[in-house]
Order: C-alpha cells, then structure tokens, then sequence
C-alpha cells in the first residue's frame, strides 16, 4: 500500500499501511484537529501537495488532462482515471484544504467534536448515544478506520444538515457524447434524529422512530414533471424504507416495492436510490464490511460553487460533443480510507460489491465504484462537496457559509452512459436549494406534500 508515497524512504513513510492503528502518518490525525483544527502537521508535504507527489510534474492550479494524466494515476479512482485518459476530461488543481472546519456544515463539526467518544452500537446493530438513546448528533466515530462505523455515520446523515433541499439540473449523456435526457428535480431530506440546528433537538420526538424522510419530485420536462417518490426511513437499519410515489397519469399514491433500488427513477439516468451518498440502502441490507488499502486521492472537496453563474451552473467539456463532463476541480485529500460492502439483503441485485473512497478527515465518500455479478465495474460515482464561499461571494447557512455538494458524475462502464448533476440556486418551477428550513417537512416530505406538488 506504501507503493504510491514518493520519497518514501526518505521520510519513513513505510508505517503508512492498513496495519498503522490510527489515521495520520507523521501525527495522529484526530488529537491533531482537536488541538488545532489543522492537518498539516499530521501529513508530509507529499500528501497535502500535489506539486510535491509529483516532483513539479503537476502543479497546484494546473490542469490535469491525457498527457499528463499518468503522473497520477495512482492518486484516481478507476473511473476518473479512464475519464480523463480516453473521455476527455480535464481536472483543475486546487489548494488543499486544511482547515478541517472548511470540511462540514459548521454545526455539524461542532457536534462531532462535543460528541466523540458518546457512540455505540446496540444490540440490533445501531448506533446509539452512550444512553442508549437514538445518535444526538454530529459523526458518531471520528477518526475511525472501521469500515462499518465509517458506513454508519454516513448513512446516519448523508448531507450533514437537519434538513436540505436541493434545486437540481440533471443531465443524461450517451455513449455517443449526446445528451439526450434533461430532468429538474428536486431532492429533499430530514433528520428527525441527531439534529444540531433545527428545534426541538437532539430529536423530534414525535418521529423519534426515523432515521430520515426523503423526498424526490421531477418537475421537467412535461412527460415527467410531477412524477415523485417519497422514503420513510425506520432508525433501525435492519428494516427496507416505505417508499412511496405519485403518479402523475393515475393522479394518487401507490406503495412500491422498496427493495427495488437498482433501478433508474426516470428513463436514461445512470443513478439508482441505492447510490445516494454512496450510501442509499440501510446500513445492515449490505454486509461483509470490510478496509480494504488506504491512500490518498484527487478528489473533490472544495471549490465546486461556481458563484460567477448567477444560477450556480457549471461550464462542460469532454466527450464526443463537449457536454459528458462538468468542469470539475480537485484536489490532494492526503487519506483516504478504501472500504468494501456487500448488498446481502437484495437477492436479485445486479451489483456484488461495492468500493468507497472515504475522506479519512471528515468520514464523507469522494469516490465510489460498483461491481457487477461477474465482478467486473459496473458504475461510478464521483462530485464534489465544499463550502459555498470563494474569497469573493458567500451563500449563507445561518451564521455560517454554506456547505454542501456541488455536482456529482454518475457513470456506466459497460453501457458509457454518464450521469451529470448539479445543485443549482433555482429551478424555473420556484423550488430554491436551502438548508434548515422548518418549511421543508410540510412542504416536501409528506403524502400530502406529494399530491400537491404532483398536481401543481
């Protein structure tokens, strides 16, 4: 695992392995953050620069493109990779965050900081506070390197607010580099559980048996527009979510089945409810859990907004026809933590494993890939998160900037489709990204939230 370190023997860097207790290599990461909130110096300079990994071959505000793409190749995930040496695209150089409050909503961080050492697993396999009382709050396991507690806390909380919503743009790209699927959508999401913003908290006691409500309308085109799924998460991880969905052309709710996840929401999508966040399904309907290598990454974790559009709509490149990729930014996260699961509560599912990338620093998921039954790679799963403040302009959460993701690829190996989305301000039907809005759970997350956006 040490094969990627450049300089290796010159810095001692031969602990650097899944056999090290503890993130960090030259400190211990997590005592390094609660002393400073800084990461340099748990990390040499080759891990926090990508100037230094390559000896100048590639530098900090550089593009990272086919001719050069092979200096790092070991620091991509298998999608981006091929994305860049035989697709076209182009990846920008940023600076590395080290500023671990830039890492999360700011309330959020606090929590996991209040909070550490407060988490537990009972004994249906759920986290709990140290009372036995559902999670209060923040991520449960900081600094973790086990593979299911890393899987926990993301699933506890995919976006990290008590509530989001999120105005989207979606756009499907063949293989032939066309576009030929456009959906806005609307994606919304609420903690009744683990709340640090929004009262009452630490919980909302009269849901106080769910884990999150989640809400997914389409408001374009036409053929589409109306159609919504709306899932009910139980807190306890064991049990499939109720997922329910609005009909446009029957006019009412149905029950679907909810073990039916691998499965696009609209025509041409490449992204299923599964993958949301890397980690769409309850935590105990995959199984088998496991680290498999750690190392550092390119990755997106900041810079993504792009403010200089009045709408927050990103530039594209690459492809046949110059739309498969959004421009997209990364950067040296000096740790990441590989992970594999197993989908052992879906029989019929067409994924074996999958494979996550884990920022080690903040616990989120930067990269994901999925295997097919043959094990072969199936589909990929990549964006980029960061707070909504470039120096310049600010989008504020309250008394912070926000933080949250600002577009993601969602790709097909076998078929080439590519998935692109983005989070954009506003939708042309009104709805507005947001975040800690008491409005959003009557709005959004109800049957009668359903009927009504479905019929508006």
């Amino acid at each position: 695992m040490a094969r990627w370190i450049p300089g290796i023997s010159r810095r001692n860097l031969l602990r650097y392995s899944t056999s090290i207790v503890g993130a960090g290599v030259l400190a211990p990461l997590w005592p390094t953050i609660g002393r400073s909130g800084e990461i340099e110096k748990a990390y040499p300079d080759e891990l926090l620069s990508v100037d230094a990994y390559t000896k100048g071959k590639i530098s900090t505000g550089s593009m990272i493109t086919a001719d050069n793409v092979d200096a790092v190749k070991n620091l991509l995930e298998p999608a981006k990779y091929h994305h860049v040496k035989n697709m076209g695209r182009k990846l920008k150089v940023v600076p590395t965050t080290t500023e671990w409050m830039k890492l999360g909503p700011w309330e959020y961080l606090e929590a996991t900081l209040r909070n550490q050492g407060k988490a537990k697993f009972n004994d249906k396999g759920n986290v709990v506070n140290d009372d036995g009382k559902p999670w209060i709050g923040g991520h449960p396991f900081p600094g973790t390197q086990n593979a299911l507690e890393l899987f926990a806390g993301l699933t506890l909380s995919w976006g990290r607010h008590d509530a989001s919503l999120y105005a989207m743009k979606e756009y499907d790209v063949a293989s032939n580099g066309k576009v030929d699927y456009k959906y806005d959508l609307v994606w919304a999401e609420l903690s009744p559980v683990g709340r640090v913003t929004l009262d009452p908290k630490p919980y909302w006691n009269k849901h106080i048996d769910k884990l999150r409500f989640n809400t997914v309308v389409y408001t374009s085109p036409a053929s589409e527009s109306g159609a919504s799924y709306l899932n009910i998460w139980d807190y306890d991880q064991n049990k499939l979510p109720d997922l329910y969905g609005y009909v446009p052309s029957f006019r009412r709710i149905r029950q679907f089945p909810s073990n039916q996840r691998f499965e696009p929401l609209v025509p041409g999508s490449a992204l299923y409810l599964s993958d949301a966040w890397a980690a769409g399904d309850p935590l105990h309907t995959w199984g088998n859990y496991k680290v498999i290598g750690r190392q550092p990454l390119l990755a997106g974790v900041s810079g993504g907004w792009n403010s200089k559009h009045s709408n927050w709509e990103h530039g594209v490149h690459g492809g046949e026809l110059g739309e498969t990729f959004f421009d997209s930014v990364v950067e040296m996260v000096p740790e990441t933590i590989v992970c594999e699961a197993e989908p052992t509560g879906f029989a019929r599912s067409p994924v074996s494993k999958k494979r996550v990338w884990f920022d080690v620093r903040n616990g989120m998921p930067v990269a994901m890939v999925t295997y097919d039954r043959q094990g072969k790679p199936f589909r990929s799963f990549d964006g980029c998160y960061g707070l909504y403040d470039d120096g310049e302009n600010k989008f504020m959460d309250g008394k912070h900037p926000y933080w949250s993701w600002a577009y993601l690829h969602a790709y097909e190996f076998q078929s080439g489709r590519m998935t692109r989305i983005e989070q954009v301000k506003e939708l042309d039907s009104g709805h507005v990204s947001s975040a800690n809005n008491d409005s959003i759970y009557d709005d959004y997350l109800t049957h009668a939230a359903l009927q009504r956006l479905g019929r508006s």
